[in-house]
């Protein structure tokens, strides 16, 4: 995991971000142990506060859970929880912007799929 500590993008959303990320690699799987808050801010010489505000925001998304005493895991669906949530992410921060911008300039359906191919290929 790494974080900027010059985003625009908050670190505890950085660490939700970097744990998704690990769960769609499957460098952590269904029932694995994830990182604690203490090596998170430990490692990132950051606020324990600050890495458990990461950790609870994928808990609150039932990505993660809690095992008494043992710490947190991953819960069993989290990859796919997480690809929904990033296709919805996707589809509102790109392709809905980019059609908008298309229907302005006149581009055609055609043009932006073959723009799309095009692009692919680099």
């Amino acid at each position: 995991m790494q974080l900027d500590m010059h985003s625009d993008v908050p670190i505890f959303i950085q660490i939700s971000e970097q744990l998704e990320d690990a769960i769609l690699t499957g460098a952590l799987n269904e029932d694995m142990q994830a990182p604690s808050t203490t090596e998170i801010s430990v490692s990132f010489k950051i606020n324990p506060a600050t890495a458990l505000k990461g950790i609870t925001m994928l808990t609150e998304d039932g990505i993660l859970y809690k095992k008494r005493g043992l710490g947190m895991f991953v819960a069993k669906g989290a990859r796919e929880m997480i690809l929904i949530k990033r296709k919805h992410q996707f589809m509102e921060k790109f392709v809905i912007p980019l059609l908008s911008e298309a229907e302005k300039l006149s581009i055609s359906m055609e043009e932006i799929n073959d723009m799309l191919k095009r692009g692919h290929k680099k």
